[in-house]
């Protein structure tokens, strides 16, 4: 155990960790309430615009398998601040683009650099004591889920007000101001590896072959992540169309329904700790399935038996997707102390490249096929995913098999 580690955290720097990794984790989502808006003002196509949360996911499974791993390599606090100020210049960047073709390679470098987000949950579990680790874990990472929900809500609002352009300008100033906060309360971390960087990428695949319980984890949030990113990729353009006929700020106001869910993280880490992940996980899976069918069949219903349905259905399938992203978490840092930053890299790569999957499928399915057939498509990876987690041999304290 690092000195670090034996240390713990103070509340200010649990809270600090988890408003930072809100911050940043929210600009993976403020287009999405926005993306009715975009494709009017920049005169784009609905599928055409659906590539901005397709790129800034998929940027973000690129930079966590190429940059996350450097956080078992080099000091967390310096990689943070680093990726921090491209975060902000690709902000600033979305923010004066004048069309799509700013917009999308922009959109790509946001996802590419918010991965300071996964430097920062990794931190936090380096630095709390192991019978706390599942805790420490879930109340960071209520922050980071908080941020995914909420941040469509503000998102949603601003745009409405006062243009999407003011949206991204807001997001870079919250990267300056948390960042400043994260230097000052954040003790350096040194490397425990000293593998030059590519056996450190390298290592990954060794990682992934040697932990049944890692590819398990990596593969059953990947799928809950593609109904996860369905839905959110597509609600904004769903209800701006007929009949609803609703704008940004009603699409964004959907995050407060799944915020409920976020509540959960606390919950769901420590009732990892006291009973194991699996029990978590398999809930989770099931509430997310249960959730996207409930949706599905409620497609063609009156506007407001759908909506009623919509804001139950986001909070029970974001609760059971965030409880189980802990649960996953959990186990997967105590596989190897030394490699914390890799596992989540392994993790977090199939968990947002299910992101981008589920965007892309969600834009084109309701594209040609309508809002039934994206919540079925998300219901049957749910169902995938509750098949991955419930198929194991019990695990005993978190040992990998």
């Amino acid at each position: 155990m690092s000195s670090a580690e034996q240390a713990g955290l103070s509340r200010l720097l649990v809270w600090v960790l988890a408003a930072g990794a809100a911050f940043s984790v929210a600009c993976l989502y403020y287009s999405q309430p926005m993306l009715g808006v975009l494709a009017q003002n920049l005169g784009a196509s609905d599928q055409a615009v659906g590539w901005v949360p397709t790129l800034t996911q998929l940027g973000y499974a690129v930079g966590i398998l190429l940059l996350a791993p450097l956080g078992d390599r080099h000091d967390r606090r310096n990689i943070i601040a680093i990726k921090a100020a491209l975060l902000v210049a690709a902000l600033v960047m979305a923010t004066f683009s004048p069309s799509l073709v700013l917009l999308l390679p922009a959109s790509l470098l946001i996802g590419l650099t918010a991965t300071m987000a996964q430097d920062i949950v990794p931190s936090a579990a380096a630095l709390a004591p192991e019978q706390q680790r599942g805790k420490v874990v879930g109340t960071v990472m209520t922050g980071l889920l908080t941020g995914i929900l909420l941040s469509r809500v503000l998102s949603g609002l601003v745009a409405e007000q006062f243009g999407w352009r003011a949206v991204f300008g807001m997001a870079a100033v919250t990267i300056v101001l948390i960042t400043l906060c994260i230097r000052r309360v954040l003790p350096p971390m040194p490397p425990v590896t000293h593998l030059p960087y590519l056996q450190l990428l390298g290592s990954l695949k060794g990682l992934w072959k040697k932990h049944a319980a890692l590819r398990r984890a990596a593969i059953g949030q990947g799928l809950l992540a593609t109904g996860f990113s369905a839905f959110w990729s597509t609600l904004a353009v769903y209800l701006h169309s007929e009949p609803f006929s609703m704008g940004s700020a009603v699409a964004g106001s959907f995050g407060l329904a799944g915020a409920a869910g976020a509540l959960a993280a606390p919950l769901a880490g420590h009732m990892a700790d006291r009973r194991g992940p699996q029990v978590v996980t398999r809930l989770g899976a099931a509430l997310a399935m249960v959730a996207f069918a409930g949706m599905g069949l409620a497609a063609g219903w009156p506007v407001h038996s759908q909506l009623v349905v919509l804001a139950v259905g986001a909070v029970v399938f974001d609760l059971g997707v965030q409880a189980t992203l802990i649960s996953h978490q959990t186990l997967i840092y105590s596989i190897d102390p030394g490699a914390r930053s890799r596992l989540n890299a392994v993790l977090f790569v199939g968990m947002f490249t299910g992101m981008s999957l589920g965007a892309a499928l969600g834009s084109a399915l309701l594209a040609h096929v309508g809002w039934g057939a994206v919540m079925g498509m998300a219901a049957c990876t749910s169902l995938a995913a509750f098949v991955v987690v419930w198929f194991h041999r019990p695990l005993r304290r978190f040992t990998a098999v």
